[in-house]
């Protein structure tokens, strides 16, 4: 355990800037560090945007692990929407993990974006360079790649800002009582499985809407587009689960039953809006459901 006494020069900073500052860790390594609730002001785990005083003294639990770089892969295809100097806007396909980890050393999209552009490995997180938001290995769709160092802070600062637009078509089983609303509601790791989330007392603050896009009968399902307006794990998943209209396909979360089978939850990320992070100019990004969710609703 190490202690950081806060200077003056670093009063009212975020946690995961000021400690950047102060370590040299990349604001990513901060921050799960401050997931994993290593990160003490006051003698409790903090979040990595509490703002900070002069003079309070910072407890570290640990430190973050050397990384692996990833390497290149041009086995890994990658549907590339949009490129210019700072930004890259891809389509995911299901069944893709965004970045190595556990269980996934390699053939991740990470690896596919570095054999076609190799300058990412200096941008961000060096485990994960470029990536500044996730879709689950199950989810399609749109993600922003940041392809420079000035584009990667600037769009984590606008994704913690909640002026990144990220909406998703989902199906999802039973009829809701409204045709629009949120499910405002914190998340965090279930007790029950740790690789599992859910909804629980002392999560982090978790915001999606939805609105109702169409209605079907046999079997009982509804379509909707969902907005995230905070972006946790499992997110749409746990939210519309905890609800009781589970994403259709979603093994993890009770959607999948056998009068709809699907080998994936029917969740895709369809469109993405931004300011671009150097020019400012408004950016936006639709990308249609894949075949064979558009199968599904065609049988629907």
């Amino acid at each position: 355990m190490s202690e950081l006494e806060v200077p003056a020069a670093l009063a009212g900073e975020r946690v995961d800037r000021a400690l950047a500052t102060l370590t040299g860790w990349t604001r990513s390594e901060i921050s799960r560090l401050c997931e994993a609730g290593d990160v003490l002001v006051t003698g409790r785990p903090v979040a990595k945007s509490r703002k900070l005083g002069a003079g309070e003294v910072v407890e570290l639990l640990s430190e973050p692990e050397p990384p692996v770089p990833p390497g290149p892969d041009p086995g890994v295809t990658v549907g590339v929407r949009h490129v210019d100097d700072d930004v890259i806007v891809v389509a995911k396909p299901s069944g893709l993990v965004v970045h190595p980890g556990a269980g996934n050393a390699g053939g991740t999209l990470v690896n596919g974006l570095l054999a076609r552009f190799p300058e990412l490995e200096r941008v961000g997180d060096r485990a994960r360079p470029g990536i500044v938001h996730r879709l689950d290995r199950d989810t399609s769709g749109l993600m922003v790649v940041a392809r420079s160092a000035r584009a990667y802070d600037a769009l984590v600062d606008a994704i913690t800002r909640r002026e990144v637009d990220r909406r998703y078509r989902a199906l999802v089983w039973g009829h809701l009582d409204a045709p629009r609303g949120a499910v405002d509601a914190p998340i965090g790791r279930s007790s029950a499985r740790r690789t599992r989330m859910a909804v629980r007392e002392g999560g982090r603050e978790a915001r999606t809407s939805y609105e109702v896009v169409r209605e079907f009968e046999d079997p009982a399902v509804s379509l909707l587009e969902c907005r995230l307006e905070t972006g946790r794990t499992h997110q749409i998943r746990v939210h519309l689960a905890a609800i009781g209209h589970a994403v259709v396909g979603d093994s993890a979360y009770r959607g999948a039953r056998p009068s709809l089978p699907l080998p994936r939850p029917f969740l895709h990320a369809t469109a993405l809006a931004f300011a671009h992070p150097v020019s400012g100019e408004s950016m936006r990004f639709d990308e249609p459901l894949p075949d064979e969710l558009e199968t599904v609703l065609a049988a629907l």
